[in-house]
């Protein structure tokens, strides 16, 4: 198993800054390179790709490449991608989970720092309808005690 997390593919922060530190907008439309998702993870993992995936890309603490060795991923492996705002942009998951939250619920467990990302997180809800695309949706207002609801279509393995 391979996991990769978007954080890692992150874009250089004269970029994901280009409107400022906290603009909603930009963290739902441009923080994260999804591009390179598509180029280094999904495409080597298509027929008559190298098989070969990339980690990460981006470090936002040093604001440079991370310059991670390629992984393979064996046939029948599995990759795990997590992260936020990823069912807007067609990525071709054999599965999908959504951890839904209520924006109140969202709101508590988002630190206050980050707080000003809520817009982008409602907006999600608006415009993708992740708990609508993904294969099955979780609720995490209690992290505790998550409630499953579900298979969203027909299940995976029939």
């Amino acid at each position: 198993m391979l996991v990769v997390a978007t954080e890692g593919f992150l874009r250089p922060a004269s970029l994901r800054y280009e409107y400022g530190k906290e603009d909603p907008d930009s963290y739902y439309d441009s923080w994260f390179d999804t591009g390179a998702l598509w180029r280094e993870v999904f495409g080597p993992l298509e027929a008559g790709g190298s098989g070969r995936v990339l980690p990460d890309l981006w470090d936002p603490a040093t604001d440079r490449a991370t310059r991670s060795p390629y992984r393979p991923l064996p046939e029948g492996g599995v990759l795990v991608v997590h992260g936020p705002l990823l069912l807007g942009h067609w990525f071709p998951f054999d599965l999908s989970v959504h951890l839904r939250l209520s924006p109140g619920a969202l709101r508590r467990r988002t630190e206050e720092g980050e707080r000003w990302t809520l817009p982008a997180f409602a907006r999600y809800e608006d415009e993708a309808a992740p708990g609508d695309r993904a294969d099955a949706v979780v609720r995490a207002d209690d992290p505790l005690h998550p409630a499953w609801t579900g298979w969203a279509g027909p299940r995976p393995d029939a």
